[in-house]
């Protein structure tokens, strides 16, 4: 909406114009008029909109030609004054002022014109009769007002007009040419009319009507008011009411007859309310609340971003499956100009066996999606409404942002819920096959064909009895690691083939040059434990590199069904060292491993000191 309201008067010599003005500021008729009134400004708190207004009057004998047209063009809003009492003073109208205004104007970008008949005190009978005929002809006048500067009849009324036109437009909502609603409008009702409907059964009930009266105007609407406003829309309309509710068609039906019947500021009401502009966009405020985030900080949802999405999921969960199939997907995001999840969501989380995104899986979407971008987050939840539906602010309240890690790191201790995991490895390792395997998907049995694989994937891991969310994301090892940045996350899985001689050394290599000074703990993998393991040409074993830098023993990972028991085991690893990042391996590693690992090379140096001692005596 705007800031303010510049409201130009124009008319013929002697119409009234000055005295109009004068006699809303003085609130009573001037014994002595000059020939023009100075630019006047009301304070918004005087105002019915309470928006600051200028008022700036016009004499023939003070501005020129191109002053008058700086004016114009200033102007929001022209009242154009004639004398009720002078035929001649309304000719003008058509012939002079309003092709002055807006002669060429294209048509949707017309200044408002509001006709103002003065001096009604010397006329008995309406001046309507011959306005009306100037008003059909010309689209862009609002309203015609008859008054009067000398007993003040309508003067209050006349600038209430005047800001009305401004601050409530109908060009943007209503075609007059054609007597219906725009097209964008109609849209963005459509939307309003959607995220009302709490039931998604495509009818506004008694107690949802209540709901968005209250929203929008403060108050319920009372049972009678509810009953005539629902007949008013069963004798207009076909399918305006049904099951005693009102249905999309009445819905736009009812705010074009507020238009018609000069009631914008209704229908304005409403479209503010969720979110929209003077040109029906919704405005940056409202989906792109601010939100800082300090470096090393993350962006969680919390308890009521979850339960706004559980809601969400339960009004379009239409089966009541505990899932989401494509058409109920495309239903949930009806309210959004753009579908924001593409095909490579059913490969990022969690889905039903018929491949529908399951509960579990909606709910990991939200969580990535606050996580890796939460301002587009944001931006979602304001298109499906959540400031009005949860009466908050803005969405900023549907999430938590972190504390600094390094905080969490001194205090030994943090409330995240949401962990960063990079797997790291050299092409052909199986990272793919790791995070698909993550979220119940074998890509050995699915085949790779017709898939969208996202570098992502996410799902939920119990910890201590706590349920967590853990974020993989597959490196690209030809172009991650330019910089040191692009090593950042809560843990690092480094993977390698055991099969592959050469692997295991870049995996040593990246963590040397990224991770051994650093305070992200690292957990080990070895894939491909149903082909014959070779010996890595590194210079020492994974297990020998693993307790030399007091790194968990290297877990073991298989894409085959029959080799993949133990394959959860390694999540709950990861996600056990994101949570205790200052353990970083000292309580997450395997004693008795270790224990052998020792033990073993105790047995050879013993052993090996028993034959230099044989020998010795065989000499």
């Amino acid at each position: 909406m705007k800031r303010d309201v510049r409201i130009l008067l124009l008319g013929e010599p002697k119409v009234g114009k000055t005295s109009l003005i004068m006699s809303l500021v003085g609130e009573e008729f001037p014994e002595e008029v000059p020939l023009r009134a100075e630019e006047i400004t009301i304070p918004a708190d005087v105002t019915p909109e309470k928006v600051p207004t200028h008022i700036v009057d016009y004499s023939e004998t003070e501005l020129s030609d191109e002053l008058l047209n700086g004016e114009i063009i200033k102007s929001n809003v022209v009242c154009v004054v004639y004398d009720v009492t002078k035929e001649e003073t309304i000719e003008k109208i058509k012939t002079k002022w309003i092709p002055l205004v807006n002669g060429n104007a294209e048509k949707g970008k017309k200044v408002p014109i509001i006709l103002v008949g003065n001096k009604s005190d010397l006329r008995s009978k309406s001046s309507m009769e011959t306005i009306l005929p100037i008003m059909n002809e010309f689209l862009e006048i609002e309203t015609c007002v008859e008054c009067s500067a000398k007993n003040l009849k309508n003067i209050s009324e006349l600038f209430y007009y005047a800001q009305k036109a401004v601050l409530h437009p109908t060009a943007p909502l209503y075609d007059p040419e054609v007597k219906q609603l725009k097209p964008q409008c109609v849209s963005a009702l459509s939307r309003i009319f959607y995220i009302s409907d709490g039931d998604n059964d495509q009818i506004l009930s008694d107690v949802e009507l209540n709901s968005f009266q209250k929203a929008c105007f403060g108050n319920p609407l009372a049972l009678q008011a509810l009953e005539d406003l629902k007949t008013v829309v069963w004798k207009h309309t076909g399918d305006g009411v049904q099951e005693n509710g009102i249905t999309l068609n009445g819905f736009l039906f009812l705010n074009k007859l507020f238009i018609q019947r000069g009631r914008h500021e209704t229908t304005w009401t409403i479209l503010r309310k969720f979110g929209y502009d003077d040109t029906l966009e919704l405005t940056d405020d409202y989906l792109y609340p601010e939100l800082r985030v300090p470096l090393g900080c993350t962006t969680e949802l919390n308890h009521l971003g979850h339960q706004f999405l559980q809601q969400l999921f339960d009004k379009y969960d239409e089966d009541k499956d505990s899932a989401l199939s494509p058409a109920e997907l495309k239903n949930l995001f009806c309210v959004l100009p753009y579908t924001p999840w593409g095909p490579e969501v059913y490969s990022s989380v969690p889905t039903t066996d018929q491949g529908y995104l399951s509960h579990q899986g909606y709910l990991c979407q939200w969580t990535l999606s606050a996580y890796l971008d939460i301002h587009r987050c944001l931006e979602y939840l304001g298109y499906f409404g959540y400031p009005i539906l949860v009466e908050q602010d803005s969405q900023t309240t549907a999430v938590t942002v972190t504390q600094q890690k390094e905080l969490d790191l001194k205090k030994a201790q943090t409330q995240r819920t949401v962990f960063l995991c990079k797997v790291i490895g050299p092409r052909g390792t199986g990272k793919t096959a790791f995070l698909q395997a993550f979220v119940g998907r074998n890509t050995v049995l699915d085949g790779s064909g017709g898939h969208t694989y996202s570098p992502y994937t996410i799902n939920t891991v119990q910890i201590n009895n706590q349920e967590k969310y853990l974020i993989l994301y597959e490196v690209d090892v030809e172009t991650e690691f330019l910089k040191a940045s692009h090593a950042s996350c809560d843990v690092a899985c480094l993977m390698y083939d055991a099969s592959d001689p050469q692997s295991f050394d870049y995996c040593a290599s990246i963590y040397k040059q990224h991770y051994m000074e650093s305070q992200v703990p690292c957990v080990m993998v070895s894939t491909k434990g149903d082909l014959p393991e070779a010996e890595q040409l590194h210079g020492m074993t994974p297990a020998e590199f693993c307790y030399k830098h007091r790194l968990p023993p290297p877990m073991p990972f298989s894409a085959l069904p029959c080799l993949d028991s133990s394959v959860g085991c390694i999540y709950t690893k990861l996600a056990r060292a994101a949570m205790f990042p200052h353990l970083n391996g000292s309580d997450t590693s395997r004693a008795s491993f270790w224990l052998r690992v020792t033990l073993g090379a105790t047995v050879a140096a013993a052993l090996g000191f028993a034959i230099l001692r044989a020998i010795g005596r065989h000499k």
